[in-house]
């Protein structure tokens, strides 16, 4: 699949994360796919999604464990 195709499908899924936060665990997921078949590429990973894959997993391990 072509980086720009790839690129697009991360910004869908970046799009549902804010239209549906109550699935962004499942979304989140995705995001990783896209973002592994990106590297499995050989593609360079754009730095801001990297960033933001993973203050999200941050934000999910704050809401298991909360920070004391």
């Amino acid at each position: 699949m072509a980086f720009e195709a790839l690129k697009t499908q991360v910004y869908m899924i970046l799009d549902e994360i804010a239209a549906r936060p109550a699935d962004r665990h499942i979304l989140q997921e995705s995001l990783r796919e896209k973002l592994a078949e990106l590297s499995a590429l050989g593609l360079p990973l754009p730095e801001d999604l990297v960033r933001l894959e993973a203050e999200l997993e941050e934000s999910v391990a704050d809401r298991i464990y909360p920070p004391t």
